[in-house]
């Protein structure tokens, strides 16, 4: 981001507090605009304008648990180790759905799950599969196969790994 930001004239950098904080309704987050000191005062007048377009007096509930976990030395440590512990069960459930599908399969294909990050991975699925794997299994996601890893457990990963397979994909 620094990088970005000492090479180019504007920048826009987003940041949310929404999924590592779980409170999404509350609009927490920050906009940071960089321009020319030139520009300054246009760029600060264009965010305040978006600014009252979107709201007036957005709940503060969000920033204000934010700011008192952040600031807070033992809060801040229960939720890093909180935060911690749900990033290791996801690489620990991408893991399993990895090798499920290599031992149901007999491929590595599947090995690029175990190897990517968050709560979410695309099968590569057609849209036909991903139909089949609803209407034979019971087993839904979006239409691009976008899977919820997050949404699994230790006895949902063999399920949803032997009906992958069944399906083709």
């Amino acid at each position: 981001m620094r990088l970005i930001a000492s090479r180019l004239p504007e920048v826009l950098i987003a940041a949310s507090c929404s999924k590592n904080f779980g409170i999404y309704r509350e609009r927490t987050g920050a906009l940071i605009a960089l321009s020319e000191p030139r520009n300054r005062d246009v760029t600060q007048g264009t965010l305040a304008y978006l600014n009252r377009q979107n709201y007036s007096f957005p709940p503060d509930h969000g920033a204000r648990l934010v700011t008192m976990i952040l600031n807070d030395p033992a809060l801040r440590a229960d939720w890093a180790s909180e935060l911690e512990e749900v990033r290791l069960g996801m690489l620990g459930l991408r893991e399993h759905l990895a090798r499920e599908l290599q031992a149901n399969a007999g491929s590595d294909r599947f090995g690029f799950i175990a190897q990517h990050r968050g709560m979410f991975s695309r099968l590569g699925a057609s849209p036909e599969q991903v139909e089949r794997l609803k209407t034979e299994h019971g087993i839904y996601m979006v239409g691009d196969s976008r899977l919820n890893i997050a949404g699994l457990n230790a006895g949902t990963v063999p399920i949803l790994a032997r009906a992958i397979i069944d399906v083709g994909i």
